[in-house]
């Protein structure tokens, strides 16, 4: 069983789609973040997954607030993401609603940062994971950040309860996503893995819910944005869940 989280992409207040993480290559789906989630809500998602773009590109982190309504109008769980940068950042998302945070940028830049939060909020996180190959990427993927699986060994030993791995190259893209890579990664960890980057078809999908036992979780937005196929569809694909 693989637990879906549809995207609710948000820059400049906007529900959008970027291209290989490019702010240049922006297409807005809705004016409305709100109204976004209450349709993926209504056709029976427990989670999305909130990523608030302007936090990832510019370090302010002007849509948290977002996460509220967002929660308040649909019911679901959020799994809140973008420019956390500080405690203080994971403790607002959590305030405003989010059941998880996921930690980028710092969590590569200051790997003791993550031991931090974990004392501080227990496992309400995860530890995003961009890579291309198998160099991470940070900062909205302009910047390189280490060895992929170098960091998998460093947060898994700190009890990272879970990873969120994006093959930058294969985002938004609609082209599949990396399953050798992503089971390599699996294999590399004790934590539970989301998968992020690539799903552009049903079949891909059920490709993911069978990879590998850790692999339980799968985020999902431009095949849903576009059309590839509905959410209901996606739901009755591989069964929904609880991750």
């Amino acid at each position: 069983m693989l637990t879906l989280y549809p995207a609710v992409d948000i820059k400049d207040g906007r529900a959008v789609r970027l291209t290989q993480g490019r702010a240049d290559e922006e297409t807005v789906y809705d004016a409305d973040p709100v109204a976004a989630a209450r349709r993926f809500a209504d056709a029976g998602t427990p989670w999305l997954h909130v990523v608030d773009l302007d936090a990832a590109f510019t370090g302010e982190p002007r849509n948290r607030s977002l996460i509220e309504g967002i929660v308040e109008a649909t019911g679901c769980k959020v799994q809140a993401s973008g420019g956390v940068r500080t405690l203080a950042d994971v403790e607002a998302s959590l305030a405003y609603g989010a059941e998880r945070v996921v930690i980028g940028t710092m969590a590569l830049s200051r790997p003791e940062f993550v031991a931090e939060v974990l004392d501080a909020v227990g496992p309400r996180i995860a530890v995003g994971l961009d890579a291309r190959g198998t160099t991470l990427q940070a900062r909205g993927w302009t910047e390189e950040a280490g060895d992929l699986f170098a960091a998998i060994e460093r947060f898994s030993a700190m009890g990272v309860p879970r990873f969120v791995y994006t093959d930058v190259a294969k985002d938004g893209m609609l082209q599949g996503p990396n399953v050798e890579m992503l089971t390599k990664v699996a294999d590399a960890t004790d934590a539970s893995v989301t998968a992020s980057g690539g799903v552009s078809t049903l079949d891909d999908l059920r490709v993911l819910a069978d990879c590998h036992p850790r692999v339980d979780a799968a985020i999902v937005g431009k095949a849903l944005y576009s059309g590839a196929f509905t959410l209901e569809e996606a739901l009755a694909a591989v069964g929904g869940g609880a991750a």
